[in-house]
């Protein structure tokens, strides 16, 4: 029986195990998005979010400047640092967006960027999207990353803008059709009293003539017995 022992072992020790969760726990913070199993994925979402949390639990000390501290607040952060680093690796290398890389360190970026982006979230901070089933050994595959991402927010603020530059295209369009349609209706407005009118003319044009129809047909009873006499 497995009491008291949570956690998925993965086939390996426990050093293995460790190896492989610090790499997933700095390729995680560095690029803020990977794509692994879906078991490594859950699993490495406990320490990831726990990497965070210690980082957000100082508050504004985290990401204050160094001169701006006083000692004791220098001595917390660089104990929280201290007790970070002995887990997740100090450096790491991402590209830079024009075909090169840079050096990323991976404790300051913890400390200054995602405890000032995580400051008002109270965990929570990854997210596991589902991919399906991996060709070849039919794994289970997911994409887990950190929410609040810069990129994200980008994209985000690029589709509002696309949206309201095509809600601005549009709306001159509605207006001139709009305009085009209010001549045609005056137009259906002042035809409509006139065709009125010829309709009621017409009506009492019919009219006149059925009621003329009667003193004709007498008319010609009459001259036929005139000329019977």
């Amino acid at each position: 029986m497995r009491h008291r022992k949570a956690g998925r072992q993965f086939g390996r020790n426990s050093s293995h195990r460790r190896a492989m969760l610090r790499a997933l726990t700095a390729n995680l913070v560095a690029h803020e998005r990977i794509e692994t199993t879906d078991a490594k994925a859950k699993e490495l979402r406990r320490v990831a979010e726990r990497m965070i949390t210690r980082a957000t639990r100082l508050g504004t000390v985290a990401y204050t400047p160094q001169e701006k501290l006083n000692n004791g607040d220098r001595a917390k952060r660089l104990a929280a640092q201290q007790q970070v680093g002995r887990f997740l690796r100090r450096f790491a290398t991402v590209s830079d967006g024009n075909g090169g890389v840079k050096k990323v360190d991976l404790v300051e970026k913890l400390f200054v960027d995602l405890a000032k982006r995580f400051k008002d979230r109270p965990g929570g901070y990854t997210r596991i999207i589902k991919l399906g089933r991996r060709r070849g050994d039919n794994a289970a595959m997911a994409l887990i990353e950190l929410v609040e991402r810069p990129e994200a927010a980008r994209a985000r603020k690029g589709e509002g803008k696309a949206e309201a530059k095509k809600t601005a295209k549009e709306k001159p369009a509605e207006e001139s059709a709009e305009e085009s349609e209010k001549p045609a209706k005056s137009a259906k407005a002042e035809a409509a009293p006139k065709s009125k009118a010829k309709a009621s003319k017409k009506a009492e044009a019919e009219g006149e003539a059925e009621a003329e129809k009667p003193k004709k047909a007498s008319k010609k009873a009459k001259s036929e017995d005139e000329s019977e006499e």
